[in-house]
């Protein structure tokens, strides 16, 4: 049986599972968010070559999270993912040819290339040209990434759950055939920023048929921890895990919060060109945060910053046995996720750190920034034996 079987098959377990969000370049700030969860938790389990894909169950991401999750996955160390993301910050965002970029901002083909290579170099076990596909059998664990078909105008979460319904292997187009490097490659094709991917389902049948995917980003799942909460509970997706504060843990972890606040616009100020660069984001922040609330609201949050001024952080107070909540609580729930405002950077001793200069998804000439932001955060924040405590 393999690792991936047996996390899958045994349900008497507590389960754990990793949702990493979008964020282009800003993955940094996730990736060393998981380095000190990594370092920590091989420090409590006294595992020294711990990796986050065999003590999660079930990792999940979108766009640049849909990488991170994918690594992880795949076996590879934090140290591996770290170094992938510092090799390939400048091919993610290497200038696209003049006259494309009227369409799109940079070139796809490197980052592609380069997912390709890493990707199949870590799963195969043989020399064959065929590509690893989602159901590689060397995955060391649950697999979810957010895609957004925009053939059926709708948001794609693909997975490797043997079970669901379209990773029958019967089906001519199981998704299970379909090449891991090209669905990483598709939840990060941000609109504007790289070309759509286009992927044959049922290829080489006549049952053969196309669709174009763009970046799972500008779905409402940048943030997928509740997305993943349903695939993993819900009788439709056929995976079924026990509920429970002591039976699931779901860590969810952003690449900053950088909502920018805009006092001095007045209305005159909002017209077509405005709202069209300024409402994507302003939905995917929105939505992010609504997911962030409907787990705090079902979950045990032990960490998370306070959402806003109403709201708050919805975790308990210390030493007390009680919820903040009047609903079942489902599961343990904690979310790491930086402020990247000036009053954020501030908090940290980060202040030299502009906000404009890291809160873009291509800000590659600030990568050593962004480290920063995820070291310190994660030094202030990050505390595996409190907050994963029982798991």
């Amino acid at each position: 049986m393999s690792s991936l079987e047996a996390k899958i098959g045994n349900n008497t377990v507590p389960k754990k599972i990793l949702c990493c969000d979008g964020g282009g370049i800003r993955g940094l700030i996730t990736v060393e968010i998981l380095a000190k969860i990594e370092t920590d938790l091989r420090s409590k389990t006294g595992n020294h070559s711990l990796l986050l894909g065999d003590y999660f169950d079930f990792v999940c991401g979108t766009s640049t999270g849909a990488i991170i999750a994918t690594c992880i996955a795949a076996g590879m160390s934090i140290d591996e993912i770290r170094k992938f993301y510092l090799d390939s910050g400048e091919l993610m965002f290497k200038k696209s040819k003049i006259y494309e970029r009227l369409k799109f901002k940079y070139d796809d083909e490197p980052l592609a290339r380069k997912l390709r290579s890493v990707i199949n170099d870590k799963l195969s076990n043989n020399d064959s040209d065929n590509d690893v596909t989602l159901g590689n059998k060397n995955l060391r664990c649950l697999l979810m990434m957010v895609l957004r078909n925009h053939s059926t105008d709708s948001p794609w979460p693909i997975w490797n759950n043997p079970e669901a319904k379209y990773n029958n292997k019967t089906r001519n187009d199981c998704n299970l055939n379909l090449p891991l490097w090209r669905l990483v490659r598709a939840s990060t094709a941000a609109p504007t920023y790289f070309p759509p991917e286009s992927i044959a389902l049922a290829e080489g049948t006549p049952d053969q048929y196309d669709f174009v995917f763009v970046d799972g980003g500008v779905t409402t799942y940048n943030n997928p921890a509740f997305l993943a909460f349903q695939l993993a509970t819900a009788e439709p997706y056929q995976l079924k895990w026990q509920t429970g504060k002591d039976n699931m843990l779901i860590v969810s972890i952003g690449t900053g919060n950088s909502a920018m606040e805009k006092l001095d616009d007045e209305a005159g100020d909002l017209w077509l060109g405005s709202h069209a660069s300024s409402v994507p984001g302003a939905l995917m922040n929105a939505a992010s945060a609504g997911w962030d609330m409907a787990c705090r609201n079902l979950g045990d949050c032990r960490f998370g910053a306070p959402i806003d001024k109403e709201f708050g952080c919805m975790s308990p107070v210390a030493g007390s046995t009680a919820t903040n909540s009047s609903v079942p609580i489902m599961f343990s729930y904690i979310r790491y996720n930086p402020d990247i405002d000036v009053k954020g950077l501030g908090a940290m001793g980060l202040s030299d750190i502009k906000p404009e200069s890291i809160s873009k998804l291509d800000s590659i000439k600030h990568i050593p920034d962004l480290q920063r932001v995820g070291i310190e955060y994660a030094n202030q924040h990050v505390d595996v034996k409190t907050h994963m405590r029982g798991f």
